[in-house]
């Protein structure tokens, strides 16, 4: 089960009132620094961006590849361990806009975690220390420590 906090609204969807939980600057500056990081292809400037200016927590030598997308609104909410490979095109998320409310979660990767290509990583999961996703995986749920994951919807397949 995914770990998110809910927060109830009223009114219009969660979306509409989107600049009443997360400031309009915040966003903007998230966007030019994460479509900078999008495109960099120097890996220790992109990690120097996330954990700079977006507040990340990005283990040493891990390796964002070409257009990953991180969280929009709440960036801080992730944690990346050391030597892990978040693949191309992946997306994680820490947010989820509903009708009536949205969710926040953390998402923690851990140390030598393989995630492969056009991934997306829900809020509030955890994925293991050593575990591997393959490409085109919707992580929905915790994957255990060195388990292999595929699908959506994800399935653990085998551990080692």
């Amino acid at each position: 089960m995914r770990q998110t906090e809910r927060f109830k609204i009223e009114g219009s969807n969660s979306l509409w009132q989107l600049y009443q939980t997360v400031s309009f600057f915040k966003v903007m500056k998230n966007f030019v620094v994460i479509q900078l990081a999008r495109y960099t292809p120097f890996l220790p400037v992109k990690n120097w961006l996330y954990r700079t200016l977006l507040r990340m927590d990005v283990g040493k030598q891990t390796s964002f590849a070409l257009m990953v997308m991180v969280d929009l609104m709440f960036p801080e909410r992730i944690t990346v361990g050391h030597n892990s490979i978040i693949g191309y095109n992946t997306t994680i998320l820490t947010h989820e806009y509903l009708i009536n409310e949205y969710r926040l979660g953390y998402v923690t990767i851990g140390d030598e975690v393989m995630i492969g290509a056009n991934c997306t990583i829900l809020p509030g999961v955890r994925i293991g220390d050593g575990a591997t996703v393959a490409a085109g995986t919707v992580v929905s749920k915790d994957i255990p420590a060195y388990a292999f994951a595929k699908g959506n919807p994800v399935m653990i397949t085998e551990t080692k």
